[in-house]
């Protein structure tokens, strides 16, 4: 690969039990789905550095592929404040839908999208310097802020990407401009 481009591959975490019941997540584990679906889901070819964000899931998606991914907290899922653990269906509608529609709010206490984003685009700044396969394995909030900051945006289009467990996604740097690769 020529020394002028950072091929990264996001790597969505697997299957857990919060996402499968609707809850938002705390820091648990890979449920038995999960494993399955790293043991079946993605080829990352050849690999010259990895990270992931801390969490058990991430970490534990990383091993499985095989990766010694170092921590990185940029990485960490984003913060739902006191809905934590809780059932989507379980948080008052009027909260709920401010959430959805207002990438600036955040109901529930924790952060917003656009901090999110913003925590993101310094993170592909920082990795704009790197040069290789990066793999970082993380969350689907994650992946969907990279994916905006790549498109170059706004944030309230996050809630228009999709992002399956074990899933990647795929961005190229190629002088100051990320691209996004469909497979």
């Amino acid at each position: 690969m020529s020394s002028e481009v950072v091929r990264l591959t996001l790597v969505s975490h697997a299957m857990t039990d919060a996402m499968s019941a609707g809850r938002f997540p705390t820091d648990e584990p890979l449920n038995a789905v999960g494993v399955r679906q790293v043991d079946a889901a993605v080829d990352l070819g050849m690999v010259d550095s990895a990270v992931c964000g801390p969490e058990k899931r991430a970490r534990q998606t990383a091993e499985l592929l095989g990766l010694q991914a170092r921590e990185d907290p940029r990485l960490a899922d984003l913060d739902c404040g006191r809905w934590r653990g809780g059932a989507l269906g379980g948080v008052e509608p009027a909260e709920l839908a401010i959430w959805l529609t207002d990438a600036s709010a955040a109901p529930h206490g924790g952060e917003t999208i656009v901090n999110l984003v913003g925590r993101v685009r310094d993170w592909l700044e920082t990795i704009a310097a790197t040069r290789g396969r990066l793999v970082a394995v993380t969350h689907p909030a994650v992946v969907r802020a990279a994916v905006l900051v790549a498109l170059d945006a706004p944030p309230k289009s996050f809630w228009r990407i999709d992002v399956a467990p074990a899933s990647r996604t795929v961005l190229h740097l190629r002088g100051h401009a990320w691209t996004l690769r469909l497979p």
